[in-house]
């Protein structure tokens, strides 16, 4: 019965083997980690022998290990590419995330593909060709609908995976080159200088600095923990958590509550749904997601444009959690609120007297404020701890020919027995040895006792049998353990279009080749090899900032003085950096176009 169900997996970051393994524990059914070179996180790399650890760890689970090699690749790295693959093909990762395509005509072993956030998929069109030529997962744009979700997931056959938590970039995924553009970092290879964050000043029209120094692109946080049920019933079948620069802490916390969730719906739906993995997490804290790194929260456009605000234009730094009694408050945590000039403010807490909060320096909290924890000195503690073990619960029946151990993974191993019998009479009983697991992933679930009253075998025998047995299920584990392998390209998919520009990322001749394979005609080559600093769209995103300022276009009660406000043609500036903006509302989209790098 369990195969006819749909599984579901929790995908974790890891910034390296100490967090995936942190993850993982936790209650990930999967983690995504950085390889040696060409990760979209240039400062989450990993070498071989530790992905290899962590491959060995979560395998334990059947949990799976995804590697990112999602930058852009260049034609000087090609075999080096080629040769990182086959490492990771030989220590047994499961799949690569990948965005460039060349790596579909590269000489590779038979691993799987998942598609990156990076290839920018929002249409059926797009899901169907990627699933086409040979994609075993498809990671959907952010900006997505429950209903534009929906609508994918069940016109392809492939396990789609989409964002839930973490950070949001506001332009489309892999289709930002402001980095690139303007301080030659591409985003693409893994150096995005998160321009977004940077704090700009608005000008309108008339060359008025309407907004000046507010944080205009940094979008909040997306949290979709209040929509699980739903995507899980439009189809969505991997659950992803975005961080893989963020500490064991953030991971373990946010993986903690997204895993209770996810079990709790398919509690609701056993007959459907299923978990990807194997082992039961025992963890000794409560879950919450704002005690982590947080910039307030959005679930963006999954329900629609329904929020007044996506953005955190006052600071791009976390804000935690809102402090409602200031008498939670402990020695040595850190709060934050804005003061009257709305700039952030963070001091550190002595003590709480009366309800009144004595800082570690002066200042004035402004009448009616909200206040922060950013720093939770007592969470940290808790945190800083082993906080959680996963284990495998596993069914042993001896008799008097052998044992036999049976767990959830599906895994059965039987060793034969060499037993005396014995006049005396307390016998001793098996049970209290193999109950003894402890330092091994698996717990004692039932126990049946076949022996004979008279049967005797030795404790220090029993001991051995225990040992031998554990090792036997490790074996027999990884024996058993099936790969997900790649799909065959059909080599009759034509490309949604026939043209290509610079923010398709089309970076070497491999990737050219397979785009012509696919019918595509006319393609420009990324900025990143085509030097291209000239004046260009280098984002476009849903996220639209007239709407944030509630001056939409499309809104007729917006005000006079407001829409004189902000007349247009706006622009955004920070430092030596400027930034036309054009509205297309038809699509409901922004482009931020650079004026070039060195225009003011």
């Amino acid at each position: 019965m369990k195969n006819t169900l749909r599984k579901l997996e929790l995908l974790a970051p890891a910034a390296d083997k100490n967090v995936a393994i942190q993850a993982i524990l936790h209650g990930a059914d999967a983690v995504y980690i950085g390889g040696p070179s060409h990760g979209a996180r240039s400062k989450a790399a990993n070498s071989v022998e530790d992905i290899a650890e962590v491959v060995r760890f979560a395998h334990q689970f059947r949990a799976r290990v995804y590697v990112t090699l999602n930058t852009l690749v260049y034609e000087s790295e090609i075999k080096e590419v080629e040769a990182l693959v086959h490492e990771m093909y030989r220590i047994g990762v499961d799949a690569l995330i990948v965005q460039d395509m060349s790596l579909l005509r590269m000489k590779l072993p038979p691993i799987a593909l998942h598609a990156s956030t990076q290839c920018d998929t929002r249409t059926v069109e797009k899901a169907k060709f990627l699933e086409d030529v040979g994609f075993s997962q498809i990671v959907l744009a952010r900006e997505l609908s429950l209903a534009e979700i929906k609508d994918i997931c069940h016109n392809v056959s492939v396990p789609v995976e989409c964002f839930v938590h973490g950070a949001l970039c506001v332009s489309y995924s892999g289709r930002c080159a402001a980095s690139q553009v303007e301080l030659g970092r591409s985003a693409n290879r893994g150096q995005c200088a998160q321009m977004c964050r940077m704090p700009y000043s608005l000008r309108n029209g008339r060359g008025e600095i309407v907004e000046k120094d507010k944080h205009l692109l940094s979008l909040r946080d997306f949290n979709a923990s209040g929509s699980l049920r739903e995507m899980i019933l439009a189809g969505v079948s991997s659950f992803k958590i975005e961080g893989r620069m963020k500490d064991a802490d953030y991971v373990k916390n946010i993986t903690a509550s997204y895993r209770a969730q996810i079990d709790s719906i398919i509690a609701e739906f056993p007959d459907k749904f299923c978990r990807s993995s194997y082992g039961e997490s025992f963890i000794d804290f409560t879950p919450k997601l704002d005690k982590s790194f947080n910039r307030g929260f959005t679930d963006y456009f999954l329900n629609g444009r329904t929020q007044a605000s996506m953005a955190s234009l006052l600071t791009p730094k976390s804000m935690g959690e809102v402090v409602k009694d200031v008498n939670i408050l402990n020695n040595g945590d850190g709060i934050s609120f804005f003061n009257q000039n709305g700039e952030y403010v963070g001091v550190g807490v002595n003590k709480v007297e009366k309800g009144r909060i004595i800082g570690s320096r002066q200042f004035k909290l402004p009448r009616g404020a909200e206040i922060h924890r950013t720093l939770d000195r007592q969470w940290q503690k808790v945190m800083s701890r082993d906080t959680a073990q996963r284990k495998v619960k596993v069914d042993i029946s001896v008799d008097e020919e052998g044992i036999t151990a049976c767990d959830d993974r599906g895994v059965r191993v039987r060793i034969s027995l060499d037993v005396s019998k014995s006049e005396a009479h307390n016998v001793m009983q098996p049970r209290p040895v193999f109950e003894k697991l402890g330092g091994t992933i698996y717990v004692l679930n039932n126990f049946e006792n076949k022996l004979l009253p008279q049967t005797f075998i030795p404790a220090s025998q029993l001991t051995a049998l225990r040992r031998r047995l554990v090792k036997e299920l490790d074996q027999a584990n990884e024996s058993t353990y099936k790969f997900d392998y790649r799909r065959p390209e059909n080599t009759e998919a034509v490309y949604v279009s026939q043209s290509l520009d610079s923010r398709d990322n089309v970076a070497n001749s491999l990737a050219v080749s397979f785009y012509r394979d696919h019918g595509v005609k006319n393609i420009i080559s990324a900025v990143e090899v085509n030097h291209d600093r000239n004046r260009q769209t280098v984002m476009t995103t849903r996220y639209c900032l007239r709407r944030e300022l509630g001056c939409c276009l499309k809104d007729k009660s917006v005000s006079p003085e407001k829409r004189k406000r902000y007349a247009g043609p706006l622009s955004i500036s920070t430092g030596p950096h400027t930034f036309d903006l054009e509205f297309d509302c038809a699509r409901c989209e922004m482009n931020v176009i650079s004026r070039g790098k060195n225009s003011q």
